[in-house]
Parts: structure tokens; sequence; C-alpha cells
């Protein structure tokens, strides 16, 4: 869980300093009784490290599991009398400024005078800031401080650490559940008779509107108004509601839709790297309910995704509590080879992380060949922190870095004082000068020369390809059976050509074929040396005659209004629109499956020939039903390899040796005829790329459209719930709450819901995408007078827990043992044998009383933190995953609502054991919280006889009191009352 004890002021950048937290807390607390004396504290002038509060203090997490009313009791007595000062008060410095007076003051690290200090990395440093400056031996205490100062000795035994980050990121998909859910416990807090207003964000949250429009309307110079249009008049009651939230709630910023993707905005906007609050100098930091939040630590900000109950948690004043982690370390020597890019770089990278394994890690980048690589290429990097597992893929500032943010529109004062904190503090890199040897967990290096061209696909963002080898792969493909690599097409039927008609013209497509093209998602967009290597590939194309076949759907959505400047600025704009790749919206579209519909004429052809129809888009995630649900066979590649492929028309192409096309004369034009130099690219970027379009785009970031700002919302703190909403929905998570928390739930005679193999990712759990007209979220919104073509996209509806329950398990490509080799979004009712869409056999399970559990294999609940992909599960019935190994965002989101995971012993799995999915499920899980132990053995026992043992996935304390009270909001939401009647 994620949080931070700051409030912020009149100022949207502005927050109190951990010297004046309690002046946050207090007005929470009721006042009708003096506090009770101050509990003794260790002098501060004595060394702190030295002086450590015991951990098993009577306000730790672990005595909150033990005995919660005692704890409570003591809790509100500490919270009302915390002091004011910080144990590590002796060590805090002017910084003073170059023509005098001082930026502000800071924790010092060198004031130490630890050694270890040295070894650390930069990464590891960031935590060890945020754990002295927040050092108030109450929810961080200088035993936490030394664990972090030894991680070298205690990263390796998985020790848990309290983090308090800056701020909190949120996009619309994501942000609507989470204010929703604010919206909610509001109405609790009332009707457990006490304040509604406490419910409200203590850190800054800034929340972009990003991932609602979709690409309805293509290859049309009116294409961004037309979807804006659309989008509106889909999402009109949800942005409205979003609009009360930013009225309604404390420290909420709402970027308005059409403004950009949230990580490219936070990278060239909302990005601080120093924060200066209250005259105290920190590190900047930030948890987002996306899990490409880590696109900010390529600008040196220690930033990951959580899911949005743990966001809501952290804007409430919760701790985020986590396990220290390993640090592997990255070395980039070289330079990349002509003709390369970055995003060629981030496949390989992806590979080479995926397969060292760096699941719940830190990836640290360092070496000679940073300095080759711009702040975007490392962001490019950074972003896919979570296609290669990791928690971040974090680069440390350095001059580059300090460039990027003066390109970007930083004062030149702020930029100064930024360096000069980071020099003082042990955190700039400089290397120019030579290297302390820091230590790391592991070692990798990259030789840059090394990388060459490639794609990724058919269907996981680590399948690297290299181009070279991109037709005898897509070969295989076709001959393999069904898998992550394989599609088992006949032989005889693989050259198969389906004619259609295509607006009246006659068409034909085949397996390989592209149906859709995109220069999409955060991934890229952010990049100008890709953006502008796409446009001069377009450009050099319509200068040889080259044309992209009309059904083709192509698409140009780019993250900020930035990269449209820069576009017009170079003159290429007119190449891209010339080939179909118009302007469609700014905001994150094809990537997460706001790609709109083909063509029905397409469609049709794809859908009654079975044609395994190819889409090459620029995006970080290319999961089977993702994209597109006609598109089978998806690959990640640069935006200018998707122009080049939407030339070829087909992935099935050797660009070393096959045309692309014809030029208007009559010649064979080839890939390298098409394809810009590196010095190309450079010079297109350094004569278009400036400043002053960063400044004039996010001047006016926050006036919003016409459309946004006409949206009339009511001025109430307590939302009106309307139930003839279909978009926003009051959810039931707090029915029949009482004070008390109910204690563990237990878990026995349950029925298997769903049989899972290897990487069920979070996109085959959660609702995402286009809602099928027979699926029982159709069912519901037509029983409901909603229109098909109004069914809008899941995304679209997260604020509407009965479409995304219904929706939950939902992905037509989802591939379920208990179906035996059958694809879809079915299982079967185990005591009638019936085959049911998952939604009913789950709403008979729970009519009738029976608990159920799921069977997974390895990494269940890979890719995006979704949030609905733990709330969707707990709605349906869900009580426990039994799986291999869990990915972390996931498996946290599970604890978060109160469902138990499990993980089968090394070894072992559900086929090892025997196991069908048949059988009814008993849980041996201790009937008092106080007896569970993170980590500890489980049994698990079923009605054929079969017994096996299980790891409890509780990773930490804090993770069992949540359990403890049924999931992390009743948590807060007792917390809160408990603490301020």
């Amino acid at each position: 869980m994620a949080g931070v004890l700051l409030s912020r002021s009149s100022s949207r950048l502005s927050s109190c300093s951990s010297l004046t937290r309690s002046a946050c807390l207090l007005p929470s607390i009721s006042p009708s009784s003096p506090p009770p004396p101050q509990p003794p504290r260790p002098p501060v002038s004595l060394p702190p490290a030295r002086h450590l509060a015991d951990r098993r203090s009577p306000i730790s997490q672990r005595a909150l599991v033990r005995s919660y009313a005692s704890v409570v009791d003591r809790f509100e007595r500490r919270f009302a009398t915390m002091a004011t000062r910080n144990s590590y008060e002796s060590i805090l410095t002017a910084l003073p400024k170059p023509g005098g007076g001082e930026f502000g003051k800071y924790y010092s690290l060198p004031a130490l005078t630890d050694s270890r200090i040295d070894r650390l990395p930069y990464s590891i440093r960031i935590l060890l800031e945020s754990a002295i400056r927040n050092c108030d031996e109450f929810q961080v205490t200088g035993k936490d401080v030394e664990k972090i100062l030894d991680w070298e000795n205690t990263s390796p035994k998985q020790v848990e650490i309290p983090f308090k980050p800056a701020r909190v990121l949120l996009q619309d998909f994501t942000g609507v559940p989470a204010v929703v859910d604010l919206a909610c416990m509001r109405d609790a807090m009332k009707k457990l008779g006490s304040d509604p207003k406490k419910i409200n964000p203590l850190i800054p949250v800034d929340l972009v509107i990003d991932h609602s429009v979709q690409v309805d309307v293509a290859r049309s110079e009116n294409a961004v108004q037309a979807n804006m249009e659309l989008e509106f008049q889909r999402n009109k009651e949800r942005f409205g509601f979003l609009k009360w939230g930013s009225h309604a709630f404390q420290n909420m910023l709402v970027v308005p839709p059409g403004s950009g993707i949230v990580h490219q905005v936070n990278l060239e906007y909302l990005g601080r790297v120093v924060l200066n609050t209250g005259g105290i100098l920190y590190p900047d930091s930030v948890v987002g309910t996306d899990s490409h939040t880590t696109m900010i630590d390529g600008l040196g900000v220690a930033g990951w995704g959580v899911g949005g109950i743990e966001a809501e948690a952290a804007m409430l004043g919760q701790p985020m509590s986590m396990v220290l982690p390993g640090v592997v370390g990255f070395k980039l020597t070289g330079k990349l080879r002509n003709g390369v890019t970055a995003t060629d770089l981030v496949l390989t990278v992806t590979q080479i992380l995926r397969k060292h394994g760096v699941v719940g890690k830190f990836v640290e980048f360092y070496g000679e060949g940073m300095s080759e690589l711009s702040l975007a290429d490392r962001a490019t990097i950074a972003n896919m922190s979570p296609e290669y597992g990791a928690t971040m893929g974090f680069f440390p500032v350095d001059h580059v870095t300090l460039q990027y943010l003066k390109l970007t529109g930083r004062s030149d004062e702020t930029v100064a004082m930024i360096e000069s904190y980071l020099r003082a503090n042990k955190m700039f890199v400089d290397y120019s000068q030579p290297q302390i040897e820091r230590a790391y967990s592991s070692y990798l290096e990259l030789k840059l020369e090394h990388v060459e061209p490639c794609v990724s696909g058919p269907k996981r963002p680590h399948d690297r390809v290299p181009l070279k080898e991109m037709k005898a792969d897509w070969q295989s493909c076709l001959d393999s059976k069904v898998g992550f690599k394989g599609f088992a097409v006949p032989k005889d039927s693989q050259n198969k050509v389906a004619e259609f008609t295509f607006h009246d013209t006659p068409a034909q497509i085949k397996h390989g074929d592209v149906v859709i093209a995109a220069i999409t998602s955060c991934t890229n967009t952010s990049n100008p040396s890709v953006m502008l290597g796409a446009a001069l590939v377009a450009k050099k194309a319509c200068e040889l005659g080259l044309e992209v076949k009309p059904w083709i759907k192509t698409s140009l959505a780019p993250g900020s209004g930035v990269v449209t400047r820069y576009l017009e600025k170079s003159g290429l704009q007119k190449y891209l629109n010339q080939l179909g790749f118009n302007i469609v919206g700014y905001g994150c579209t094809t990537c997460i499956g706001n790609s709109g519909d083909l063509d029905a004429s397409v469609s049709a052809a794809i859908s009654e020939n079975d044609i395994v129809a190819a889409a090459v888009l620029s995006g970080n995630r290319n999961f089977e039903g993702r994209v597109h649900p006609l598109t089978r066979a998806n690959y990640l590649a640069s935006p200018p390899l998707v122009v080049a492929y939407a030339l070829a028309g087909t992935v099935d192409i050797d660009f070393e040796k096959e045309p692309i096309g014809t030029s208007k004369d009559g010649k064979k034009v080839y890939f390298k005829d098409i394809w810009p130099t590196s010095e190309e690219i450079a010079d297109v970027v350094q004569s278009s790329v400036l400043p002053d379009m960063f400044k004039n785009t996010y001047e006016a970031i926050t006036k919003g459209n016409p459309m946004w700002n006409q949206l009339s919302v009511p001025p109430s703190t307590e939302y009106t719930w309307d139930s003839t909403s279909t978009y926003i929905h009051e959810p039931p998570y707090f029915k029949d709450m009482t004070i008390s928390p109910p204690g563990p739930y237990p878990v026995k005679d349950a029925y298997c819901l769903l049989n899972f193999g290897d990487s069920i990712t979070t996109d085959h759990i959660s609702p995402a995408g286009s809602i099928h007209k027979d699926s029982p979220a159709a069912k519901y919104l037509v029983e409901r007078g909603v229109n098909p073509k109004d069914f809008n996209s899941y995304g679209s509806r997260r604020g509407n827990d009965e479409v995304m329950a219904r929706g939950t398990f939902a992905n037509i490509r989802i591939v379920n043992k208990l179906l035996k080799g059958e694809v879809g979004p079915k299982t079967i009712h185990i005591p009638t044998g019936e085959k049911l869409s998952v939604f009913d056999v789950a709403t008979r399970y729970k009519s009738q009383g029976h608990d159920t559990i799921i069977l997974a294999g390895e990494e269940y609940g890979s890719g995006s933190s979704r949030d609905w992909a733990a709330k969707g599960p707990m709605l349906q019935g869900v009580k426990a995953v039994i799986a291999k190994s869990f990915e972390r965002i996931h498996r946290s989101n599970l604890v978060g609502m109160g469902i138990v995971p499990l993980c089968f012993k090394p070894g072992e799995d559900a086929d090892t054991l025997g196991l069908t999915g048949h059988e009814r499920y008993t849980i041996h899980l201790p009937d008092n919280v106080t007896n569970i132990k993170p980590g500890q053995d489980v049994t698990v026992t079923t009605d054929t006889g079969k017994s096996f043992t299980c790891i409890v996935r509780f990773d930490t304390e804090v993770e069992l009191a949540y359990y403890n009270h049924g999931g992390i909001l009743p948590y807060v939401l007792r917390s809160l009352i408990n603490t301020q009647n």
C-alpha cells in the first residue's frame, strides 16, 4: 500500500513538510479531550542509527495484527500527540544558492558519515532519504533506516520497510473507480456516524483523462474532432463525475481529455525531480494506477505502478509497506548502430531482463553508454518495466536529465536547485568524473552496438524477433501448435486468399496481412527520434509514390500536443497524413484496445475465412485479444517500422530481400530505400523540437476545451447516486460493515471456478476492450435500455461494478482447463456439469452459499496493474487463488480485496498433484490472524482425499492487517474512524 502523510496547500505543487506533519494531522483529531503526556524520545543530538525504537512497540503493525482494539486506543493517543521533531533533525542542512541565500534545507545523507551509502544503488538512496526525512518513530522508525542503510545484507532477506512517495498519479480508467470508492467511503463514514469529509486525499493527486478516446474515425483530417465528440458523447456522465471529484475532494488536479497520455504528461510536465515544500528539499517520487508509471524513472524520479486499491489508501494517508528490493545493475556500453531505434533497444532489454528474472526488483542502468542515450530513449526503456517484470527500471539523474528539464520548459533556477540538491546529497551521476563502484544484487551488461532492428510478437512483448528473421518466424508461427508462438494453421490453407469488396473496390486478404497499423502508446510517442523517424519514412515513401492499402486502419495518437507542434514544425506531418496516419486524438488508443471497429467488409473477410490477421503498433502490450478481437497476431514495433509494415501490407515479408512496393516509375522499392539514417533523424530533431513548444503546450493544459468546460456539476461534497446510471454505480464494498474487523474468513469446501495454466494476464482477468454482444455485461446493459452501439468499452464503464463483475474473465481468448481445450469466457458448473459464462457460474455458486477458488500456473496476473482484476473476482465470490507464482502488483491487489493468494511448493502445480479442478477445496488457515505469519505453510485438502501444502503469500504483516479487516478499504475506513472519534 502506498501513502504519504502530506497535505497540499493552496498551491497545486505544495504540501506539508515532515517538520510540520502533525499540523496536517491534528485537524482530524477530536479536540475535546486533552492529549496525554508526550512519550519519551531519544535526544536528537545523538547518532540516530544507534538509538533505534523497538519495532515491536505498541503502535507497530505487528501489534495492530495481534490486538486491534488495544492498538487503536494507543494509536489514537500517539497520533494525537505525535511530536513535530524528526529523529534525524541533527542532519538537516541548508543548501546555499550560488548568488547568496539558500534553496532550502535537506536531510543530508553525507552528514550520516556512513561509508555504506557510497555503495548503495541510487534507487535505494531515494528510499533511504524518504525514511530519514519521515522518521518520526511512529510510522517510520530508526530501525527502518538501518535496514535500508544495510541494504547489501538485508535485501536478500526480504525485509519489510515503509516508503512514503510524494504524490499519486491516476488515469481515468483507473481514476474513475478510485473516485467512486472515495465517494462510497464518504457514504459509509456517514452511515457509521463519522464525518464524511474525513475521506479526502492527504497528498497531491494528479488525474489525467487519457484512456477514453477511441479510434472511431481514422484516415481523416477531421479525426481528432470527430473522435473527441464521440468520446464526450459516450463518457459525458463519467467525465462529469470526475469533474465533480476535482471540486469535491481537496488536493486533486484533473487534466482534461485531449491533453495527452498520462505518462508523457507526467514526464514533460508533472514530474518535479526534486520538490521544495515548506523549505524542505527532497526527491520526487510517485505511485500511479497504471503500471507504466515507471516511465518517469527515465527522468530519475522513483515511480512505479500500484493497484487502484493501493492508490486509494495512499490518498487517505496510509503508509506504503514494501519489501526492500534487490537491485539488478544493468551496464550499457557503446553506441547504437545507424538505423537502430530506441524501440529496438527496449525490446532487446525486455527480452534480456525477462530471461534474467527481475520480478519484484529494481533495475538500475549505468555505464558509459548512458551518455549516448537521450532522456526520451531512457524513458522508453523505463516505460516497459512491467513488460520485463521489474518494479522500476531506474536511470539516475545526470547531465542528460538536466538538459531535458531545460528543453521541456523547467526554469533555470529550478534546474539549478535540482542539480545542487542531488549533487549535495549523493544522488547525481557525473560521468565526467571517476565512479565509485556501487553494489548490486546481480549484474548484466549490454553492448549497444549489438542491438539490431526487431519486433516483438505475435502475442507477448518479450518474444523478440530480429527483423531479418521475421519471415521465417512468421512461417514457424503458422506451423506451430496454438500457443504464444503458434496458430496451428494447416499447411493446405496457409496460402488461402479471402476475396472481399471494400467500398465497391475488389480486395483480398490472407494470413499475416496487416489490418491495423498504429503509432500509439506512451512507450514511443514521447520520443521525438522515433516519431520524426516515422515521419521521415513517410516522406521517403510518398516521394517514391508508395501508398498504404485503403482497408488498413492507420492511426497516429500523439502522447501530447508537443508532438503535433514538432511534426508540423518539421513539415513532415503532411506525409504521414498522405499515408493515412492522420492524428486521431491525444490519448492511449490502440495499445489498450481502443482501436475502434474495422470496416465491416474487412471484419467479415477475417471472420468468415478464419484469417490470422495482423496488427503492428508502437505500443507496449500485444497480448491476444487486447489490441482488437480480430487481430490474432499483434506485433510491437518502432513507429518507423509501423509505417514500413503498413506500406508492405503484411508481416510475411523479408525486408532485406523482398520489395515493400513499386514506385510511381515502376521500380521495386526496398526497405533500405525508405529508411532514414540516424544522422537524418538527429538533424530534424535538433531543428524541430524546441523548448517553447513545451511551455506553450502546458501553459494551457488545465484550461480544458469547450466540451469539458461546458460540463456542469453539482457543488455537493457527497455524490448523489443515480440508480439508472450504467456508468457510475455505488459498489457494495461497505454493505453491512461494522466498526469491528471481521477477522479471517474460512475457505471450506470451495469449488474451483477456473483452472488456468501459465501466464494468465490481467487482460484475461479484468474487463477490457469492447463489450461482446453475447456477454453477461451486454445482457445487463440491454436490460437497462442501452443500445448495443452505445455499449462503449469496459474501460469506460469501470465506475459500474455491475458491468465489471460481469466482464471479469470474459476475455474471448481465455483458456480454462475445465473446458478441455475449448477457448472462451466460459466454465463448468461442477455440481451439474453445465457449461455457462464465468459470471453465471459464479453467481450460481454465490446464491447457493458456496465459496470458490482459482487454480493457476506461473506469473498469474502479469500485465497491467488492473484493480478490477482483483475487485471482479472478489465480487464473483472468489476467496483464494492457488498459483505457481504471481505478478507483484496483482498479488498485492488480491490481498487488498480480501482474496488469499497461495503458492504451490516449488516443483509442484495442479497437474503434478493430480488436481483436475473438479474437487472441493478447504484451506486450513488459522482462525485467529495472530497465528498467521507472512510466508508460512498452510495445508489444503480436497474432498477426494488429496492433501498438499502451499505457501500463503501475505508478504508483510500490514497485508495481514488488511486480510483481518476484509480488505484494504475497510481497513482504511476503520482506521480513520477509530483515530478521529
